[in-house]
Parts: C-alpha cells; sequence; structure tokens
C-alpha cells in the first residue's frame, strides 16, 4: 500500500504533546481526525518522536498509508484549511513502502530558547531565566556532552528504552544579545526528558550551582535524580528530522 510522509510545524502551546492520547488534545490527534475528514477513511499515521506537552516544532514528521489516490499539495492545501491555527503541513511527500518516519530517521535538531529579561513578546517561545551565567563554562559542558554515550542520568523515568545510548553531532550555545540565548544540540536520537535535562543542568553550571566535574559525577551516576529537568517546555523547539534522500519518491 502506498506511503506518505507528512512534514509539519505546530506550536506546542495548546497541546498535550505530539503523540495520540485517548484523553486529551495532541498533535496527532488533530492530524489523524482532519485526514478522516478529507479522505472519508480511517487514517492511522506514525510519528517521527515524541515532544511533550508545550513543546513546539518547526519540522516533523508522520507517516501513514492509504490506498485512495489525491493530490500531495491539494491534500497539504485541504489539511491546513481544516487544521487548529497552530498546526501547518509544509508537504506531503510519497515514499518508500518500507519507509517509517521514527526508525529512518537519521538525526534530530532542537532548540532551546531563554531570555534574562521580562519579555512578553517572546514568552511563549522562550524559558525566562533571570540570572547571570557564565556561558564559558556552558559551552565547557557542551563539549562533556559531545564526548559522552550514556545518558541515562538524562533519560526521564518509565520509558520504555532498550538502552540510552545517544551519540551528539553538534551540542553549543548561541549568545544571540545580552539577554537572549539559545542551545541548539542535534543528535542520533534522543531519550525522554533528554535535552530539557541538558539546559537544565547547563544552567544550573552556568549559574555556578555545579562545575564541570560534578556533570561528570552526574553522568558516571546514571540517575536520572541526580540531573536537573527544571527548564520550561516552552523554550524548546524541535527544528529538523533528517532522513536519507532514497526514502522520497519524488
Amino acid at each position: 500500500m502506498p506511503r506518505y510522509f507528512i512534514d509539519l510545524a505546530y506550536k506546542g502551546t495548546h497541546f498535550s504533546g505530539l503523540q495520540k492520547q485517548n484523553n486529551a488534545r495532541s498533535i496527532q490527534g488533530e492530524i489523524n481526525k482532519a485526514l478522516q475528514t478529507i479522505l472519508k477513511q480511517e487514517i492511522e499515521t506514525v510519528t517521527s518522536s515524541r515532544t511533550d506537552a508545550g513543546v513546539h516544532c518547526k519540522h516533523n514528521f508522520l507517516h501513514f498509508d492509504t490506498a485512495i489516490q489525491f493530490s500531495p499539495d491539494k491534500l497539504s492545501y485541504q489539511l491546513n484549511a481544516v487544521l487548529d491555527k497552530d498546526i501547518s503541513v509544509h508537504t506531503i511527500a510519497p515514499v518508500t513502502s518500507d519507509a517509517h518516519s521514527r526508525f529512518n530517521a537519521r538525526s534530530r535538531l532542537y532548540s532551546y530558547k531563554i531570555h534574562q529579561y521580562k519579555n512578553p513578546l517572546v514568552r511563549e517561545f522562550s524559558y525566562f531565566y533571570p540570572f547571570p551565567l557564565d556561558f564559558n563554562t556552558m559551552q565547557e559542558a557542551c563539549q562533556v556532552f559531545l564526548a559522552t554515550t550514556d545518558f541515562q542520568s538524562f533519560s526521564k523515568k518509565h520509558t520504555e528504552v532498550q538502552n540510552f545510548d545517544c551519540k551528539l553531532s553538534q551540542c553549543h550555545w548561541i549568545i544571540h544579545n545580552q539577554y537572549e540565548s539559545e542551545f541548539i544540540v542535534e543528535g542520533n536520537r534522543f531519550l525522554r526528558g533528554m535535552v530539557r535535562g541538558l539546559v537544565g543542568t547547563s544552567l544550573q553550571i552556568g549559574r555556578g550551582k555545579i562545575s564541570i566535574e560534578d556533570l561528570k559525577t552526574i553522568i558516571a551516576s546514571k540517575d536520572c535524580n541526580q540531573a536537573n529537568f527544571s527548564a520550561e517546555a516552552r523554550g524548546l523547539t524541535l527544528n529538523q528530522v533528517n532522513y536519507p534522500s532514497e526514502i522520497f519518491l519524488q
């Protein structure tokens, strides 16, 4: 049966997260309902990853199967006409029948924004953190993260994974101006709550609450109670999911 990838963006503020839930409003649930309305057939999508309640996205992917013939451009237009204003479909693309939005992803790129002064114009997409920070030490922490492969200390409990191994390909802070900064991290996979754990712990390092040696001890402990997960969801955005080009049919 033909398979398609949906590339979408969303503002996560008013949703319970990406993944469909029985008693809460989710991005996947809204996409499934919209597809069923337009195609007149029950459609179950598969997500590339999970994003928590309140997390935003510039590009994320779902896949679905259907034998119904349609124009991808027209279906994109129709979906955008019926979907909530906080969800947007970029494109719909045919892919190989074995392509998988989750398992074929080569890497995911996240950003996390903070602002250190009260600013109502950025508050829905940035974490207000009004404390002085030592970004030099925070960049040192990023080098430790890049050298790490076992991120069990940065995975929240009750997650169903076989291992905690992740390989980061980039990890650094960008200082946009005196008051606004952004954490950039890309990896082959991420664990539940991992990015917010990296950010929260980095901010503790930036404030001098813990040292680089303390960070290494936290990593070696393999205990998520030692890391800091207090960074709010609002600051986190999934920027991109990267796939091998050969799975796309056009």
